[in-house]
């Protein structure tokens, strides 16, 4: 637990089992039937492996990176998963509002609210997001007995089997090619950080800045779980906004620093999706042979939204602007390829300083002249 003043700010066991208790059951599915979506899922993952190495050609041939776990878990797991990742990251931050609590206003309230209600409210949020997310590259979490990882302490691949099996229902489409399809983005990513030595380690050192830079008065987060939690539980109506009922978490605790962290970061994560989203529609054609019917509908999906309530929360959480970065990064990747190719896009990951801004993300031409024209000069 991470206490402040004697009182915890999150209770993270009670966050773990109120999302739990809360989250979504999955589609129903005989055990017969369970079993063989996790040993397909599995093979796509082995499979999507050698498709991905190929296409990217990140990987030398004859070199083997250290092996991450491939982890097919339910809804509860990815929640028990998460959660010591978040822990991790969210170390700065929660350590900045207890320099803040002596003596000032949000302190007494942190103090009357405590830790059980945060966890409440934290374990909501993490039970809206668990009935969403298909897989992840978990990159920051420490190992533990029931979810091992590499032996630095961050690095497995997560599929979330029910909410797979969930879309693929949803879109009608073939399951067993929209299971590799899945997989195909999430070796993406797994390679993107195999193949990289130095991207996790720039990653987390971003992201702590990030947190390190927050000047956050603690009454403000509090306010922002409140109000996420209470649209889960429908206790706030739609449309009951304040000054700020547009504004992400994020964007509210944005210093001028962090504007600049923020930026790259944005830049990185656009980047980081929407070359995968490159790699799963490349490699499609030859190994997904519905992948044109699959993105079609995917994409349809994604526009469509879903309830307001939904896309409320999607706005508080800044969930809506993942969803740009797979297109804008995507849009990137595709005209670095068609003007350099693959090899020639590959430099993007010689350094920190080879990775594009967030402005040369919207005119990739600008990144060709600066790393490409200007290294040939």
């Amino acid at each position: 637990m991470t206490s402040i003043g004697g009182a915890e700010m999150v209770d993270w066991n009670l966050a773990v089992a109120t999302a739990t208790r809360l989250v979504r059951p999955g589609p129903e599915i005989s055990r017969e039937e369970a079993r063989e979506v996790v040993a397909e899922l599995r093979r796509h993952a082995k499979a999507a492996e050698d498709h991905v190495r190929s296409f990217t050609r990140m990987i030398p041939e004859g070199t083997e990176p250290e092996d991450t776990p491939v982890l097919v878990v339910d809804r509860a797991g990815w929640i028990k998963a998460n959660v010591a990742g978040f822990r991790e990251l969210l170390r700065p931050l929660l350590g900045k509002m207890q320099d803040r609590r002596g003596g000032g206003p949000g302190g007494a309230v942190l103090g009357a609210v405590g830790g059980k209600v945060t966890g409440v409210e934290v374990g909501m949020l993490l039970s809206f997001l668990a009935s969403r997310v298909l897989g992840q590259y978990e990159t920051f979490a420490p190992a533990s007995r029931e979810f091992p990882s590499v032996s630095d302490g961050g690095g497995r691949l997560l599929l979330v089997a029910p909410n797979i099996v969930h879309v693929e229902r949803e879109l009608d489409v073939d399951p067993h090619d929209f299971r590799l399809w899945v997989a195909l983005h999430e070796e993406t990513h797994r390679t993107q950080f195999t193949g990289v030595p130095w991207l996790r380690d720039h990653l987390k050192g971003e992201i702590q800045a990030f947190l390190e830079e927050t000047d956050v008065d603690p009454m403000t987060v509090l306010e922002r779980l409140r109000e996420a939690a209470q649209s889960l539980a429908g206790g706030r109506p739609e449309g009951e906004d304040g000054e700020d009922g547009g504004r992400s978490l994020v964007e509210l605790v944005q210093t001028p620093a962090q504007r600049e962290i923020l930026g790259r970061l944005t830049a990185v994560m656009s980047l980081l999706e929407g070359h995968a989203d490159y790699v799963m529609d490349g490699v499609g054609p030859e190994v997904v042979s519905s992948v044109g019917e699959i993105r079609e509908k995917f994409q349809q999906r994604r526009a469509r939204g879903a309830s307001r309530l939904d896309q409320a929360l999607r706005k508080l959480l800044g969930l809506d602007a993942k969803l740009r970065q797979y297109r804008d990064g995507e849009r990137f990747v595709r005209a670095v390829v068609d003007e350099v190719g693959m090899d020639g896009f590959n430099r993007v990951w010689t350094s920190p300083n080879t990775l594009p801004t967030k402005a040369e993300i919207a005119k990739p031409a600008d990144w060709i002249a600066r790393v490409h024209r200007k290294a040939e000069s």
